[in-house]
C-alpha cells in the first residue's frame, strides 16, 4: 500500500510527523482528500479537523487555519495553532463559542467584530473536530 509523508506544524512545534494512506482536511475552497501521488498544490487551510488515515488506523488533529502544501510524496500543514484532537476539551470549546457569540452581539463592546467572528469560527471548528473524533471511535 502506497503512503504519503504527513507533517503538521504549529507556530511553536511540530505536532505530527508520520505516514498516511489518505489525508483529509478543509481547504479554503472546501473539503480535500490527499492521496499519495497527489498533484502539487498550495492552498489555504480553514479551521477544523485534519484526519490522517494509515490503513485501519486514523489520527485526528485540529488546526486553527493556515496553509497546506502538497507534493506527490509529502503533505505539510502549517498552522498558527494545531493540536491532537484527543487532547481537546469539549466543555472549554463550548465555553469559548458562547463567549465569542456574546462578544459578537454586545454592541457596547470595544471588541473588533472581525476578530469575534474569527474566534466564533475557530470555536465551532473545535467542537466539530471533537464530534468527528467521537464519531470515528
Amino acid at each position: 500500500m502506497s503512503t504519503i509523508k504527513v507533517s503538521i506544524v504549529s507556530s511553536s512545534e511540530e505536532i505530527y510527523s508520520g505516514e498516511g494512506t489518505m489525508v483529509f482536511a478543509t481547504g479554503s475552497l472546501g473539503e480535500i482528500g490527499i492521496a499519495p501521488g497527489h498533484t502539487p498544490l498550495l492552498t489555504g487551510l480553514a479551521p477544523g479537523p485534519v484526519r490522517v488515515q494509515n490503513g485501519d488506523d486514523e489520527k485526528t488533529f485540529f488546526c486553527s487555519g493556515g496553509f497546506i502544501e502538497i507534493q506527490p510524496d509529502l503533505v505539510t500543514f502549517l498552522s498558527d495553532r494545531a493540536e491532537r484532537a484527543e487532547s481537546m476539551d469539549e466543555a472549554e470549546a463550548i465555553k469559548a463559542q458562547e463567549l465569542a457569540e456574546k462578544n459578537m452581539h454586545d454592541k457596547e463592546s470595544d471588541l473588533d467584530y472581525t476578530k469575534a467572528a474569527a474566534q466564533l469560527a475557530e470555536a465551532a471548528a473545535r467542537i466539530k473536530t471533537i464530534q468527528k473524533l467521537r464519531k470515528n471511535k
